[in-house]
């Protein structure tokens, strides 16, 4: 705002608090009058419930302060509002946005998800009013990137019309694809508020022939009679390749594997993803037959639900799962609240900004081809949770060994997890989205129109794989975009890349630090690099720019340089008591990677190390005299500390 800016972008993890964040930016607003009003716009009716309504929702905590109101057909009040929350399509309805507002009336005006809320006619509400502007998304879409206007992708004469409307960095005045303010999912892990996810990758033999490069081959007689074959890839199934036993195979391996709940015992709440409408209600109806099966009498069809357009009352649906009593609760533990309904199996209402923060179990079962449903979807699982919120008998609580969620599991049956981190182009333009037709706008129709026949597999379906990995602290590729974008910016620049191929890394470094780091526009600095780069160290910045120019594979671990370190001391030093050698390793990574063990050692305070959890007075004693002065002597002299530290 000093800058003279009026536009801003934050682009925030799922469950890292952008609501917060927009609470305490609008209360700054309103309290130095720089606002007299303000409009928190949302894209669907389950978030304005979400962000206005919600027992500990931040705007609802501003109504003590300011007047706040959830903006709906024939409702005034809002004059008398400085806060109204209100959905993208209240205001188109009838032209509503002109017809009873002013362009003046609202001074900020506040885009949640914005990566949604200002494409097609919502832009032009998001237009209409004056006054600075603030988007929050999770996954802003960057269709300017390595877009050349000299050589557009389409015919469309007015591509590069359409592609500014869309693109949300420059939307909201971020020029240069780097946003206003970013916290990642990797720092939201690092510092302890996000959990990443355990992916189960599970195959079938049916889904690994979808997947291969030459598809899943059907042989098949024609109506003529003739003998035919077609080969069937992922994006057909369940559009035109139908395969019961598979969907049957999906629902089984998913139950049988699925985190439950440490409370109860029962299948921890989960998110499903079909392919479609249809493809959901087939899913919702095997899992129930298989839920009876396996709890005879406790569910009575309300195991899984369909969420999708098509089932009236499904928007209540999503906010009853959230608030525990979607069909009812407390099905096995009368004195705990959690949703009958275990699994909503869905197609794209429960995405982008549905906040359920107990879920323990998503479902992949579609393919994904946008890293933008991708990471929405993956998003849904992230949040931290105490279950024992929930448990209104104190005397069970004492019981409860995990009450905290640490984990969720991420169900891929379609590879998903694989395609973003090994296959997608993370470089190519990105495609324009289709015209929206009418009734397909929540992203929750039935597929696209088939062209053609469709071919249902009749046989049965086997499980040919199926591992579980957790994801650590340095994520997936998808969550380490800062950093890539920074490799493209270093790779381009002509300057950087001659002095590297030179070898002059002064010159490098200096440059970097002058003419690329802490620029207004994209703000990179070493710090934020460091924690993109998510290694359990402190990269130099040579490091950094030795990987971009691949001079190096990879970083290194913390423990994989302690080990070439102590190889070099071993290598000088030549040690002749074979057997010390564990101990007077030990005595040097401690030695290395903790100050305080330096600090006792270097001030003779032995006592000290009782206490030390790195290292004790026994393993000091375990190491031969000579070498309790020879590693901090060698260490000072031949050792970079500061590559260890955190």
């Amino acid at each position: 705002m000093k800058e003279g800016k009026d536009r801003f972008l934050f682009e925030m993890a799922t469950g890292t608090g952008k609501t917060l964040v927009a609470a305490a930016v609008i209360k700054l607003f309103l309290r130095s009058s720089n606002a007299k009003r303000v409009l928190f716009l949302v894209d669907r009716l389950e978030l304005e419930d979400q962000a206005g309504k919600k027992a500990n929702s931040p705007l609802l905590a501003l109504s003590a302060d300011f007047k706040t109101v959830i903006y709906k057909e024939n409702r005034d009040d809002w004059r008398r509002a400085e806060i109204v929350v209100t959905t993208v399509q209240s205001l188109l309805f009838n032209n509503k946005y002109q017809r009873l507002f002013s362009p003046t009336d609202f001074d900020l005006v506040i885009s949640d998800e914005a990566h949604r809320s200002i494409g097609g006619n919502a832009r032009a509400v998001f237009d209409y009013f004056i006054g600075y502007k603030l988007g929050l998304t999770a996954t802003p879409r960057d269709y300017l990137r390595r877009f050349d206007k000299t050589n557009p992708s389409t015919r469309d004469p007015r591509e590069a019309e359409r592609r500014l409307l869309l693109d949300t960095y420059r939307t909201f005045g971020c020029e240069n694809s780097q946003p206003t303010y970013r916290y990642s999912l990797l720092d939201g892990v690092k510092e302890g508020y996000l959990i990443n996810p355990t992916v189960v990758d599970a195959r079938t033999e049916i889904t690994t022939e979808l997947l291969s490069e030459k598809g899943f081959v059907a042989s098949f007689t024609d109506d003529t009679g003739e003998d035919q074959q077609e080969a069937f890839k992922q994006r057909e199934f369940e559009k035109r390749f139908f395969a019961d036993a598979t969907n049957q195979l999906f629902c089984k391996t998913f139950l049988e594997n699925t985190l439950r709940d440490p409370v109860s015992g029962e299948i921890g709440k989960s998110i499903i993803f079909a392919v479609s409408q249809n493809h959901a209600a087939k899913l919702a109806q095997i899992l129930n037959q298989m839920a009876d099966r396996m709890f005879p009498g406790k569910y009575q069809s309300d195991f899984a639900v369909q969420v999708t357009s098509q089932i009236p009352d499904a928007q209540l649906f999503t906010i009853n799962f959230a608030n525990n009593n979607l069909l009812g609760s407390a099905n096995f533990l009368p004195a705990y609240k959690t949703s009958k309904a275990r699994v909503c199996v869905t197609v794209g209402m429960m995405t982008t900004g549905y906040d359920c923060t107990d879920i323990l179990n998503l479902g992949l079962f579609r393919p994904i081809f946008s890293p933008t449903d991708f990471i929405q979807i993956k998003g849904r699982g992230t949040r931290k949770h105490n279950f024992l919120e929930q448990l209104f008998d104190d005397s069970i609580k004492d019981g409860i060994l995990q009450p905290q969620k640490k984990a969720f599991k991420l169900f891929d049956f379609f590879a998903n997890c694989e395609y973003f981190e090994e296959k997608f182009n993370y470089d190519e333009v990105l495609k324009l989205p289709r015209p929206q037709g009418k009734g397909r706008g929540d992203g929750g129709g039935t597929g696209p129109v088939v062209v053609g026949g469709a071919y249902e597999h009749l046989g049965a379906d086997i499980l040919s794989m199926i591992k579980e990995e957790t994801i650590g602290l340095d994520g997936m590729k998808i969550d380490r975009m800062f950093f890539e974008k920074f490799e493209d910016t270093v790779r381009e620049n002509e300057t950087i890349a001659k002095a590297v191929e030179s070898g002059q890394w002064d010159r490098v470094i200096d440059y970097v630090n002058r003419e690329v780091f802490d620029k207004p526009e994209e703000y990179y600095t070493l710090d934020k690099l460091r924690k993109a780069a998510a290694v359990d160290r402190r990269l130099t910045l040579r490091e950094i720019l030795e990987k971009i120019f691949g001079l190096i594979p990879r970083f290194k671990s913390k423990d994989e340089l302690l080990e070439e370190e102590f190889a070099k001391f071993v290598a000088d030093t030549k040690p002749e008591e074979a057997g010390a050698i564990p101990a007077i390793k030990t005595y040097f990574k401690a030695y290395v990677t903790s100050g305080q063990v330096r600090h006792i050692i270097e001030n003779k305070h032995f006592t000290d190390l009782a206490t030390n959890p790195v290292f004790s007075t026994l393993d000091f004693r375990a190491v031969p005299a000579k070498y309790r002065t020879l590693i901090p002597e060698y260490v000072k002299d031949y050792v970079s500390l500061n590559q260890f530290a955190a």
